[in-house]
């Protein structure tokens, strides 16, 4: 793995880990995730193939992703508190989390540095995976879809803890309105 790399990874787990301190659920709470996942799938995702099972590995890892981020929002805190929407990302979430990053980082190292290589290409071979690409594109999107998940599943959270919130705040009092005709 790069240096590169390896920074990235670190801060998308390094997003989790601030959260397991409650903080205010503000736009960058949405945005930083987001770019920088932005930033890897403009970085690493070159194309897509769809020769052989190509597609099969790349929908699989992404429904892994997809599970492993609406799982973490879910399991994400969403209250509110004079006036603010408050986040803290629970035991599960973070779990969830660096089990997903981890997976990615640990299949790239054991790939690269542990021999695995010839294990992958007698998978892919055994399975019709065309390319390295695949299992690339593959791993990105896992990524992608598991941030852009998490952060939707929060962010549709946290639009349903506020409407309810809302309903359920008492009304202000009214403002007495004295009755100059007596």
């Amino acid at each position: 793995m790069t240096t590169t790399e390896w920074i990235t990874d670190i801060a998308l787990v390094l997003i989790v880990f601030r959260q397991l301190r409650e903080g205010r659920l503000e736009r960058r709470s949405f945005v930083i995730p987001l770019g920088i996942v932005a930033v890897v799938a403009y970085s690493y995702l070159d194309s897509v193939p769809t020769e052989g099972n190509d597609l099969v590995l790349i929908a699989a890892l992404a429904g892994v992703g997809a599970a492993l981020g609406i799982a973490g929002g879910v399991h994400t805190r969403i209250r509110a508190l004079d006036g603010h929407l408050l986040i803290k990302a629970g035991a599960v979430s973070a779990i969830l989390w660096v089990l997903g990053m981890g997976a990615r980082m640990g299949f790239q190292v054991w790939v690269e540095h542990g021999g695995g290589a010839d294990e992958v290409a007698r998978f892919s071979i055994a399975h019709h995976i065309t390319s390295d690409q695949a299992w690339v594109a593959a791993f990105v999107l896992m990524a992608v879809t598991e941030v852009v998940t998490r952060v939707a599943t929060i962010y549709l959270r946290s639009r349903a803890h506020a409407r309810a919130v809302a309903v359920a705040a008492p009304a202000a009092p009214a403002v007495p309105v004295l009755d100059r005709t007596a």
